[in-house]
């Protein structure tokens, strides 16, 4: 071999070294691409609202049950209002939702594509009415000129509003304001408002220095009642019946271990104290609020689905548009409601 023909010979071989190196290269960042993408798609998330409402399923989302029992990654965002939660579902930011039948009787009237399939409590002592101790408010009449705030088309909306109705007393002769729970307890603070229907932790708060003057438990005895309910994306529902049978069975579980024994369950300091941590609600205060609402096992939950639940959407939904907070009433509401997720 010739002196000259030597460098031609390495050259040549470091290229062939060189495009063999990034054609590797490209290949091994090909597949990891392909198996990062498929992670991504085995281990995407179900987007998951709630709300600080007390009741027994709490402990299962503290517990991380939902997420042992589905064999799904879950993200839980927590927001402040059912209204809040709507539009995070309307934008497709969130897959299920927790809200109360208020926000969902309005959302389901402007034909959002959600639907309730489990309810999570009957309300009852866990939203109410609180007047401050320095606003003279002895009788509901007393509330008249005084200033109310409440998270507008909200349950509690609702149930105020169907309070006031009950009284005789016209939205006109009061100051209804809208703010957030958090804006409630800042407010109360403050001293800018004399009076509040509103749910935890701000409930709590306002009655360390106020008093009920009535509760959603009275309310709903006076023909208004109110729930919790778990909404889902019509769309993530068709794709995904599996998770919801698993969310619904985890969430039965808790519920019936709270109706065995109701006050086993809210003297348990472990509950107590995860509740609590969810929630933002003075211990003290939980057992209180899980005995003031009703949990449905799985045949009550099956036969209000299947029957009356419909028929309060639209009795909602009538009361909201008399206010003026909906612009239309559906014939039905039965296309909302899927209980066969509940169903053994």
């Amino acid at each position: 071999m010739s002196k000259s023909s030597k460098p031609l010979i390495i050259t040549a071989i470091v290229i062939v070294a060189i495009v063999a190196f990034i054609y590797l290269q490209k290949t091994q960042t090909a597949n990891t691409e392909t198996a990062s993408t498929v992670t991504t798609k085995s281990d995407s998330a179900v987007v998951i609202a709630y709300q600080t409402g007390v009741d027994p399923t709490k402990v299962a989302q503290a517990n991380g049950d939902y997420e042992k029992d589905s064999q799904q990654a879950i993200t839980w965002k927590k927001f402040d209002t059912g209204a809040d939660v709507v539009n995070a579902l309307a934008s497709g930011d969130v897959d299920i939702g927790n809200i109360g039948t208020s926000p969902f009787a309005a959302a389901a009237s402007r034909n959002l594509p959600i639907e309730v399939f489990f309810i999570t409590a009957k309300l009852g002592g866990s939203e109410a009415l609180v007047v401050r101790n320095q606003a003279n408010i002895q009788k509901p009449q007393d509330l008249i000129n005084k200033t109310i705030a409440v998270p507008f088309v909200s349950t509690a909306h609702y149930s105020l509003l169907s309070a006031l109705k009950h009284w005789n007393i016209s939205e006109s002769q009061v100051k209804v304001i809208n703010l957030r729970p958090p804006e409630i307890s800042a407010a109360w603070e403050r001293g800018d408002i004399d009076a509040a229907y509103v749910w935890e932790p701000a409930l709590s708060k306002a009655k360390t220095t106020g008093t009920v003057l009535t509760d959603s438990k009275q309310v709903g005895e006076w023909g208004a009642p109110t729930y919790d309910v778990w909404v889902v994306r019509k769309e993530f529902a068709e794709k995904n019946p599996q998770f919801l049978k698993a969310f619904v069975q985890t969430s039965l579980k808790q519920i019936d271990e709270y109706n065995q024994s109701p006050q086993a369950y809210q003297k348990n300091p472990e509950y107590v104290k995860k509740i609590a941590s969810l929630t933002g609600s003075e211990p003290k205060e939980i057992a209180l609020l899980l005995s003031g609402n009703i949990y449905l096992n799985q045949q009550q939950q099956l036969q209000s689905l299947q029957q009356e639940f419909a028929k309060n959407i639209f009795d909602t939904a009538t009361f909201l548009k008399a206010q003026g907070k909906v612009d239309q009433v559906k014939a039905s509401y039965q296309d909302n409601i899927n209980p066969k997720f509940v169903q053994p």
